[in-house]
């Protein structure tokens, strides 16, 4: 007998959730099935390892700043990369929780197992205990996530050349490692075994690391990873890559250069996981990249099936994701989820993070033309950044040629994840720029950045338009 739902969606990380959360708090019925631990498979072997083990790295640099911890905080090749993730169990295990009962009280049917599309309204689950049990659904919304792509010139063996699920599957800390990629994952990963202690070269066939970020933040990002020691390698083009069977891995670049490191991690983007799950059988169409093809609404070209998250592909983070799940049920009800928002934000866990919400400075200058006002605020002038030894931060306020209203906001630095939340309330409630001067900070805090930034296109404005030298 088949069971019958309003709603089926098909995994359970944050895009999901999101869409699950919110068929079911209007009333719909709601089976959320996933083949895996609730959060999805990038949260549990990506996103919440690789975030404790960056803390973990925060820690120590921290604490090698200090006195107390010099000459005791030093890793090395015997250093075992689990040691780096201490609270991760628990970390994962209440997340989960979490999950569960946030589920359940808006009265979502929870269900493991691995998920095949028989036709556009019927799904095959195949349970933990090896049953297959059959529901149909008026909607289903596909949130499988990702996998990584391995390029065909690369050969990932997962023990020298590996991937970023693998990457965590390291027995111990390597001395050296080759990061291929400098998107999202490449950068915080560079970054996070950087801080380690690992000697680091990032290479990209593209001129900059995170070229689709705001050109001063990224510049800022890319000084302060070569100043601490990182090398990379922009424009560059793989010849051949191999495992030299004593302890390295040797990478010939087309222009002649070789690298020899003793780990590669290969990140250059990720791939839809619809192996099995009979996308394409049903007639949903797929990218030459792997990825699931979907319109503005994030319907499939099946109507009534909609995909969302990783498996669509960029930009793939999880608040853009959760936003996709919201607007995929409102269009399924056929309800107005209104224009496209810009102030969904963008947090990038590198070291240092950077955040951005709104449009880059080039955006809201091909708009709204070049009058536009750029407040700028250096961390070094923050009581809080010296305190902290975080001196290379940046927050970049991007407003109309009035000086008054919020176009965007990009920041570099310590807390600049948490930070973008200050401007994205101020762009959603309205408040212009100003607001950031009449008000009171706490001392001493990063967030003072938004008053000196904020102070800044006040001066512009008063010279009208210049900035002050």
């Amino acid at each position: 007998m088949s069971d019958h739902y309003d709603f089926v969606v098909i995994g359970a990380g944050p895009a999901g959730q999101k869409a699950a959360y919110t068929a079911a708090t209007a009333g719909r019925r709601v089976l959320l099935c996933e083949r895996g631990e609730l959060g999805g498979e990038c949260v549990h072997r990506g996103t919440i390892p690789s975030k404790t083990m960056r803390e973990t790295a925060l820690s120590l640099a921290a604490l090698r700043r200090s006195e107390i911890g010099k000459g005791c905080t030093e890793l090395g090749p015997r250093t075992m990369v689990d040691s780096l993730m201490g609270r991760l169990g628990e970390v994962l295990a209440g997340y989960s929780g979490t999950i569960r009962d946030q589920a359940l009280e808006v009265g979502i049917e929870l269900q493991r197992g691995r998920a095949r599309l028989r036709d556009p309204h019927r799904v095959e689950i195949l349970t933990l205990d090896g049953s297959t049990r059959e529901v149909s659904a008026e909607f289903i919304v596909i949130a499988v996530g990702s996998r990584p792509r391995t390029p065909p010139n690369v050969p990932v063996d997962h023990e020298h050349i590996l991937d970023s699920d693998s990457l965590l599957d390291l027995i111990y800390l390597p001395e050296s490692l080759t990061v291929v990629g400098a998107g999202v994952i490449a950068s915080e990963f560079a970054t996070v075994f950087q801080t380690l202690g690992v000697a680091v070269t990032m290479i990209d066939r593209y001129p900059q690391p995170l070229g689709f970020v705001d050109p001063d933040i990224g510049q800022r990002f890319r000084a302060a990873f070569e100043g601490a020691g990182g090398t990379f390698i922009g424009e560059a083009h793989i010849d051949s890559v191999a495992y030299d069977g004593i302890g390295g891995v040797v990478t010939h670049l087309q222009d002649g250069r070789t690298l020899r490191t003793h780990k590669m991690l290969v990140a250059q983007g990720r791939t839809a996981s619809v192996r099995g799950l009979g996308a394409e059988e049903v007639g949903i169409g797929l990218t030459e990249r792997g990825l699931i093809e979907v319109d503005e609404h994030y319907q499939t070209g099946v109507r009534g099936i909609y995909a969302i998250g990783d498996v669509i592909g960029p930009p793939a983070l999880a608040a853009s994701s959760m936003n996709q799940g919201r607007r995929a049920v409102r269009h399924a009800l056929g309800v107005d989820p209104g224009p496209a928002p810009e102030d969904i934000p963008a947090g990038i866990y590198t070291i240092p993070e950077l955040a951005f919400v709104g449009l880059t400075e080039a955006a809201a200058r091909e708009r709204h033309g070049d009058a536009i006002i750029v407040g700028r605020a250096e961390f070094g002038g923050l009581a809080r950044a010296r305190i902290n030894g975080a001196e290379q931060g940046l927050l970049k306020l991007v407003t109309d040629a009035e000086g008054r209203r919020i176009l965007g906001v990009h920041i570099v630095g310590e807390g600049a994840v948490e930070l973008v939340h200050l401007g994205q309330m101020a762009r959603v409630g309205g408040l212009g720029v100003d607001v950031f001067v009449d008000q009171i900070f706490n001392f001493p805090t990063f967030a003072e950045a938004y008053r000196e930034a904020a102070l800044d296109v006040i001066r512009q404005r008063r010279l009208g338009g210049q900035a002050a030298a």
